[in-house]
């Protein structure tokens, strides 16, 4: 095994907790739903056992997602596959666009805002705040939420399959402009009170810092190609790692970010290796990824365009 590749892959496993769910999640996200969606149990439970995630963590965690509603079972005799919900689909689609966009959106300098207007205990609150979050959103206070590019209605649509819609008639979604809505803040105090960017800087940094050795490693020697096993172990974490990264990035336009922003580096190095990885993790996935009667799922796609080849930064030096 390619030693900072290893390096990397011990480290995960030597964590004292591993958020087993999650990382199926970003699994079903990046290497199932490509391939149609669906899993046979024992064959996820293979896929994650080289990991450290033994079978009685694996089922547990499956277990949780389906009462969660991100998953469902769909039983074959006495096995069974699991397949994305409808809702759980739906997040990962939005996920996704973020995940392999080339670049942050063009911002018209119009901010989304979110407001409650109705009553909502703290438990409500707290739900809503999260489920924004989840989406990008700053918040102002309890009671405003702010966002700078994203779709008001498909957000909203997001909140109802969290299972929030009952929430909506308590929200009043605004586009601000000028004609019609005079910020008092400045867009940069207004940024450095909606989200803390020093925090999500330093995580970014550590992303590079995590993945920038295994692709200066790969640079330094054309010859050298991850085996398929290694190629997916590393591609699962690193998806995950930077999925997790995403989901706190309001992914703000570049007026609005600090100079030198780390986050720039790390979607580069992440699409990097992510295409140097993606045809032998894709021979791992046709070996071993399997459905209940024990075939192979179909790959939709080969894995190395679901980062944009005319990326605006693909010739940056890191």
């Amino acid at each position: 095994m390619i030693p900072a590749i290893q390096h990397r892959i011990d480290r995960f496993r030597q964590q004292q907790r591993v958020r087993a769910g999650s990382l199926i999640m970003s699994v079903f996200g990046d290497a199932v739903l490509p391939r149609g969606g669906r899993i046979w149990l024992g064959s996820l439970i293979r896929l994650l056992e080289p990991l450290g995630l033994n079978e009685r963590l694996v089922r547990t965690s499956v277990f949780r997602l389906s009462k969660e509603q991100w998953l469902q079972a769909d039983t074959h005799g006495r096995r069974a596959e699991y397949v994305l919900t409808d809702s759980g689909r739906l997040r990962f689609e939005e996920a996704s666009r973020h995940i392999y966009s080339s670049h942050a959106p063009i911002w018209d300098r119009r901010w989304r805002l979110i407001l409650v207007v109705g009553e909502l205990d703290t438990r409500q609150r707290e739900r809503l705040r999260q489920a924004l979050q989840w989406q990008g959103f700053g918040n102002l206070g309890s009671d405003c939420f702010v966002h700078p590019s994203t779709q008001l209605e498909a957000a909203f649509d997001t909140l109802v399959a969290d299972g929030l819609g009952d929430m909506l008639d308590c929200l009043l979604p605004l586009l601000a402009a000028d004609a019609r809505i005079t910020l008092t803040a400045s867009d940069a105090d207004l940024v450095a009170r909606a989200w803390n960017l020093d925090r999500l800087a330093e995580s970014y940094a550590a992303f590079v810092s995590d993945y920038l050795p295994v692709l200066a490693e790969l640079r330094r020697d054309r010859t050298v190609r991850p085996a398929p096993e290694e190629a997916f172990l590393l591609r699962v974490l690193m998806i995950h790692d930077y999925r997790r990264l995403l989901l706190r990035d309001p992914e703000l336009p570049e007026v609005l970010l600090p100079p030198e922003w780390p986050g720039q580096s790390a979607r580069m190095v992440c699409r990097e290796l992510y295409r140097r990885l993606a045809e032998p993790s894709e021979q791992h996935l046709d070996g071993h990824m399997q459905l209940a009667d024990g075939s192979v799922p179909e790959r939709l796609d080969d894995g190395c365009q679901r980062f944009p080849s005319d990326d605006p930064l693909a010739s940056i030096s890191l």
